[in-house]
Parts: structure tokens; sequence; C-alpha cells
């Protein structure tokens, strides 16, 4: 069977299992592209396998996702019997360091909003006051891009302060209120919108790119590597990767527990809220964004301190 055939096939079994499978799609039609899509799957080599995987740069974590989106492949077409054994190789090189998130200070997240205001350079890039805007957004509420672009003016309750996250990325819907800060922040920018005529429909997209067309993530990846480089945040630590739009969502979480550290809160107890507040289906997923800081640790040792204390006297 030619491979692009079965791997539609396996990407169509995914999907009606309830899964979205996106990532793993997109690998797996890039195997197509670079095997030939009408290669016969059973011609393809152990050397081929192997040229998709490593490419020609050094060893990243999209490595291993490859392979792990090949192995579930193969494992279907062997239960199939299209092939009788999988190509992949049977050792696995060594796993790069952990990727480790840009955490913003808080002058550098000023230093963010008030460059989004003088980013742009031609009219192409998105509005300055929309980009400022969506920035407070995922600041203020720790929600991933996609459902930040995905709201509809239906979406935001200013008379209860809540965001409604529909269906997104585990098919799980949630309510997600927002502080008075905030509020005035969309006032402000419902008005702006008003004034410059987009939709005002329940179900128009809260932001709008050019031509009133809904914005797209890599659009405003884009501006936002602009805007960072104008307002001169870059990392110091040695790292590969500069700061990134979604290092926000991080940074979100870990200045949460930080203040939920300085005021003395339960922090164990209030984790689950921050899980579900984020929109993870575990808490183990939580952890991921909590990257210690040194404002983190001092924190953190300062209520490991009074623990002493209180038990030892």
């Amino acid at each position: 069977m030619k491979i692009k055939t079965l791997v539609y096939n396996y990407i169509d079994h995914r999907k009606s299992i309830g899964e979205k499978f996106r990532t793993n799609g997109d690998y797996l039609k890039a195997y197509c592209r670079f095997v030939g899509e009408e290669t016969d799957i059973r011609r393809i080599s152990a050397k081929k396998v192997m040229g998709f995987l490593y490419g020609n740069g050094p060893v990243t974590s999209s490595w291993f996702v490859k392979y792990a989106a090949l192995h579930g492949f193969y494992q279907y077409a062997i239960s199939r019997g299209y092939v009788n054994a999988s190509p992949l190789p049977i050792s696995k090189p060594k796993r790069p360091p952990p990727f480790v998130p840009y955490i913003y200070t808080r002058k550098e997240l000023r230093q963010l909003f008030n460059a989004a205001f003088t980013y742009q350079k031609n009219r192409s890039h998105v509005e300055p006051y929309m980009v400022n805007r969506i920035l407070l957004l995922l600041y203020g509420t720790g929600l991933r891009l996609s459902e930040a672009l995905s709201l509809t003016m239906a979406d935001i309750d200013m008379s209860q302060n809540l965001i409604t996250i529909k269906q997104t990325k585990f098919y799980k819907s949630r309510l997600v209120p927002f502080s008075n800060q905030l509020a005035r922040v969309f006032y402000e920018y419902i008005q702006w919108r008003n004034k410059r005529g987009f939709p005002k429909e329940e179900d128009s997209p809260f932001f709008y790119g050019r031509h009133n067309k809904p914005l797209n993530l890599a659009t405003v990846e884009y501006a936002f590597q602009r805007i960072r480089e104008k307002a001169g945040v870059h990392r110091t630590d040695g790292a590969v990767y500069q700061p990134r739009l979604h290092d926000i969502r991080h940074t979100f979480a870990v200045h949460r527990l930080t203040s939920w550290y300085q005021s003395n809160a339960d922090v164990q107890q209030l984790l689950p809220t921050l899980s579900v507040y984020m929109g993870h289906t575990r808490l183990a997923a939580t952890s991921v964004y909590l990257t210690m800081t040194n404002d983190l640790l001092q924190e953190a040792g300062k209520k490991f301190e009074k623990y002493v204390k209180e038990k030892h006297g």
C-alpha cells in the first residue's frame, strides 16, 4: 500500500477515537513527503527512516516526537498486515538537555507591553494596540495563544468577569475568571474595537487582523519576536532559544505561585486550582510551568524555614 494512503487512514483512525492528533499527524505527513507519497510502505528502508529522524542538524527533542509518531504508525501497519516489521532503529540517541522556558521579570513584561505600541514598521503587522491587549490578556489569564485567538465576542462576559474557553487542547471547556484590572483593559479594547468598525455579532472573533480577518498564531508570534527585540529582552544563560510568546504562560504560573508563597497561602492546596484554571487535565502537567526562579526559590525557602521553626521551636 502507498505510504500516503496508509498514513491518512491511520490519522483518521486516531481521530475517530477522540484524539486531535495534530502534532503527530503533521510529522507523519512530513514523513510521507520525505520518503515519497506514492512509495509502497514495504519499500521504505531503515536508512530512509533514519534520514527522516535525524535530518541535517543535531538531535533535538523533535527526534523523539518523530520517533513516537512513527512507532505508533508502524504498530498500526504491522497489526493490519501491511508490513512484517518496523524499520525504526532499536537504539535511541541520548536525549538533549531539557528545554528551559524563560520567565520574564515584571520589568521585562512592562518593556514588552510598551514596545507593542511602537514595534510596527508597516501596515502588514498586527495593529499595535491590539497586540498590546493580547499580551495583557495572556499574562493576566495564562491562556494559550490559540485559546486567546479563538475567543469570540460572546466568550467575554463583562458582567461577571468571565471568559469561556470552548473545547480547546483536551476537548474540554472551562470558565476563566479575570480581575477588575483586566476588565478595564477589555472595556477599553472593546471601545477601541467598536470605533474601528469591527463586527459586533456574538460569533465574531474578539481579535482581528487586516481586512477583518481573524488573526492566526504565526502572525502574532512573528509580531512578538519584533516586540521582544525592540524591548531588548534576551536570554543570557547560553540557551539556544530566545524568549518565546508561550513563555508568558510559564511566567503567569510562576508569578502566581510566588505571590501565593508571599501571602503565606497553602500552595499545595491551591495547585489543583491553578491546574484547572490553566486547562490541564492532570496536575503533573501544571508542574511543567513551575520553573524555579530565584524569587520562587527564595519564597519557598522562607516557607520551609517557617515550617521548621513551627515544628521544632
